[in-house]
């Protein structure tokens, strides 16, 4: 319908704007022709017509201005954090190679389903998350990117497609023959769908909190 719309303005604007002596030059009356176009006419421009819109998660289909149309803008998006700490009594070394290991982290972090490196880009992997809450089976997927790693320091990662998340593993040495692990989760989500998301902040600190211990139980074997 808009573009019916825009499609009929367009064409008024265009038969006002063609000069008076086009419109008279089949008219019998020849001298009143000429008194008419020895009128002064202005010709009338058309505005600007088409504009990009942003609308939803991405752009709308071009507009005219003439239609008065308003989309509705993209939501607002906020970062929710997640971080939780842990002494693991293995050397910093050990604790960082086999958190390196992205294709391991489904053996002690359980909702994630499975992580599987790309062969031709060993930077880039896809995750798969299944969890089971409230009687559903929630299920998402993602593309990340590995960041540039700080040996025996930091790991991180950004989501590229799929679920907007990104994170980090910090590595802190404790002596010789231990080392704090912090693991940090951050995900994007509507800003009206913030006090929900604080809600269930407990929920994943104890997930998070859950495959650290996991995770600890699983270096001691590596570092025996």
């Amino acid at each position: 319908m808009l573009l019916i719309m825009s499609t009929a303005a367009s064409t008024s604007i265009a038969h006002f704007s063609t000069p008076a002596s086009l419109h008279l030059s089949t008219a019998k009356n020849k001298k009143a022709a000429l008194l008419l176009n020895s009128i002064p006419t202005s010709k009338i421009t058309s505005p600007p017509s088409i504009s990009k819109v942003q609308y939803g998660y991405g752009y709308s289909k071009k507009s005219s201005i003439l239609t008065g149309f308003k989309p509705f803008s993209s939501p607002v998006m906020e970062w929710q954090d997640c971080t939780v700490k842990m002494e693991i009594d293995v050397p910093v070394g050990v604790a960082y190679k086999l958190y390196s290991d992205r294709e391991s982290i489904p053996r002690w972090m359980p909702f994630i389903s499975s992580v599987q490196v790309l062969k031709d880009k060993p930077d880039l992997s896809r995750w798969s998350l299944k969890y089971k809450a409230l009687g559903q089976e929630l299920e998402y997927s993602w593309l990340a990117r590995n960041m540039q790693p700080t040996p025996n320091q930091k790991i991180h990662w950004r989501s590229l497609e799929g679920l907007p998340n990104r994170g980090s593993v910090r590595f802190f040495p404790r002596g010789s023959s231990s080392c704090q692990v912090e693991l940090t989760v951050s995900y994007e989500v509507p800003q009206i769908l913030t006090p929900l998301a604080a809600a269930l902040q407990p929920l994943l600190e104890s997930l998070l909190r859950g495959g650290l211990e996991k995770f600890a139980t699983l270096a001691k074997t590596f570092a025996d």
